[in-house]
């Protein structure tokens, strides 16, 4: 640790007097990145600049992710660019950011400002955070339907890191030293982009005669859902007395014990936050929560545990028609995986079998083809077959639209989880019927590295695994599962005004 102190502060001192001097090796380097004050800082002087940076990029920092990484960070990347182009997302609502400075580009291109036009068409996205922070600016991107929306590279400073690891960025939290993040800025020039397929959530439930149904989230607040006054007037649900929540995700959403007992490491996290310095800490605490919570040893736990079949009737749609899915009855958890990561980077899906593929109609798995891989396990120790070459859960079926309808009187509620972040969702006791529903809504753009996990369907370089697996132990229905097209749906939805930063994974 002194060691690599040592070793940053003596590149901090040699960077400061690049600076200070007009080293042009600096320059070389590092203009490539930056962005001028005229276009950050609205109504500034607009000056002529002879050199186009190749990569230039905004970068948005979660202070409170990764212990005191996060801080670290913001002082390397001030350093070593703009300082009006590097924003800490607790003191800048990302979405305020980038509308003002698309506003400033649209204006400077319209006054035939050719540089501000260059400076678009090769502006990338960098975000420091948790996979709920990644997921925030996902979402943010995704609403405010820019002209050009920049692709986005992700710094893992969180504790699963699915995100990041699924594009080739890693799963350990980085170091924060100016050379280690000049590193990082090179990669992200070298990056290519991908599109990945982005989700929509709707869920209605009618309200309750006594308490209330609003999801309940470690955080405070609602993270992954957002709750709506008013739906559509085309709606079927358009009637009074009705809750409806909408949402998005790209990685996965989940229900049942796994969701539990991320809610449980939540919770705990902002009762005693001065324990949750470190990624080390963090795993180790997820892992006797989910032996306490009854993942691993749910005979012990019978009373508080249901499994899907129980809680739900499942359905896909098929032929534009829903048509029930099969539930084997051990399955306690089940999720809807876009990406190759869940977990702290493990694959639920793994490599199907070629031959059986074809005879249930299944595909490999990409980010871009419009459907999503269903899941079950049965507990944390099927769960650990992830950890083997071949390992996978139980693959249910392949769609672009799944429906769940939860059984009346099944539980009190029960818990869910959209890409790292995990609510308590109570059930009403009432006669209708709670339905959650997920279809396609659209695509982001992602940065990937040679490391990416990722596959797309139109780019035939993308990582492929020629392995066949032996399915002859796995539980799965015969069911002949069709691709679905692409099925539009209402906007993904910002974070709630007010929402405090610090809680964000």
């Amino acid at each position: 640790m002194v060691a690599r102190d040592c070793k940053g502060f003596r590149f901090l001192v040699r960077r400061c007097w690049e600076i200070a001097m007009g080293d042009g090796n600096y320059d070389r380097t590092l203009r490539e990145f930056c962005i001028p004050d005229y276009i950050l800082v609205p109504g500034s002087e607009v000056r002529s600049v002879s050199h186009v940076p190749a990569c230039p990029v905004i970068v948005f920092i979660n202070t409170k992710s990764g212990g005191q990484l996060g801080g670290e960070l913001l002082v390397s990347y001030s350093t070593l660019l703009n300082r009006n182009q590097v924003f800490e997302l607790g003191k800048n609502a990302p979405d305020k950011v980038l509308q003002k400075l698309y506003a400033t580009l649209e204006t400077l291109k319209h006054n035939g400002d050719n540089f501000a036009a260059e400076i678009q068409n090769r502006l990338r996205i960098i975000v420091a955070g948790g996979d709920g922070t990644a997921s925030w600016l996902l979402g943010v991107v995704s609403d405010l339907k820019l002209p050009q929306p920049p692709p986005i590279a992700t710094v893992p400073l969180g504790t699963g890191n699915n995100l990041p690891f699924a594009f080739g960025w890693g799963k350990k939290n980085p170091t924060t030293d100016l050379q280690s993040v000049e590193t990082f800025l090179n990669h992200v020039k070298a990056a290519k982009e991908m599109k990945i397929d982005s989700w929509h959530i709707i869920m209605r439930m009618k309200a309750p005669k006594e308490g209330s149904c609003d999801p309940i989230a470690p955080l405070e607040l609602p993270h992954a859902m957002h709750t709506f006054n008013r739906v559509s007037s085309t709606d079927k649900l358009n009637l009074k007395g009705y809750h409806t929540y909408r949402g998005g995700f790209w990685n996965y959403f989940s229900m049942g014990m796994d969701a539990q007992v991320s809610y449980a490491f939540h919770s705990e996290r902002k009762l005693h936050p001065e324990k949750f310095k470190n990624q080390l800490y963090n795993q180790s605490a997820y892992l006797k929560l989910g032996c306490t919570q009854g993942w691993f040893f749910g005979s012990l736990f019978q009373s508080s545990l249901r499994n899907i079949a129980q809680l739900a009737k499942v359905k896909i749609m098929k032929k534009g028609q829903w048509e029930d899915l099969h539930i084997p009855r051990s399955i306690k958890s089940i999720v809807c995986l876009n990406l190759p990561s869940f977990s702290g980077g493990l694959n639920p899906w793994g490599t199907p079998n070629r031959k059986k593929s074809i005879y249930r109609d299944l595909t490999l798995p990409y980010v871009d083809d419009g459907l999503f891989e269903v899941v079950g396990f049965r507990d944390a120790w099927h769960g650990l077959v992830l950890l083997a070459p071949k390992g996978h859960g139980t693959r249910l079926a392949q769609t672009s639209r799944i429906r769940f309808e939860f059984h009346k009187g099944a539980a009190d509620c029960t818990f869910m989880r959209i890409d790292g972040e995990p609510w308590k969702q109570p059930l009403p006791k009432d006669d209708d019927a709670v339905v959650v529903e997920i279809s396609h809504h659209d695509q982001v753009s992602m940065l990937a590295t040679p490391l990416c996990r990722s596959k797309s369907i139109y780019d035939p370089s993308s990582p492929s695994d020629d392995r066949e697996e032996d399915d002859s132990s796995e539980e799965e229905p015969s069911e002949d599962w069709e691709e679905r097209r692409k099925f539009g749906a209402a906007e993904t939805f910002k974070y709630p005004d007010g929402i405090d930063i610090a809680q964000v994974s």
